[in-house]
């Protein structure tokens, strides 16, 4: 098993919404889940830069 990403949020059981870190770059990710439907896209600060979490 790939240990890469660590979930760090998740709120929602049909409607599920998720916060994914890379281990490896600190990138953060947003997981929007709908029933059958679901999408992934990086996490953007209020500056439109993506949200990166320090990684050890």
């Amino acid at each position: 098993m790939d240990n890469r990403f660590e979930k760090v949020y998740s709120q929602g059981v049909l409607n599920v919404i998720e916060i994914w870190v890379d281990r490896e770059t600190g990138v953060n990710y947003l997981f929007h889940g709908s029933g059958n439907a679901g999408g992934l896209t990086v996490l953007l600060n209020a500056d439109g830069k993506p949200v990166i979490t320090p990684v050890h």
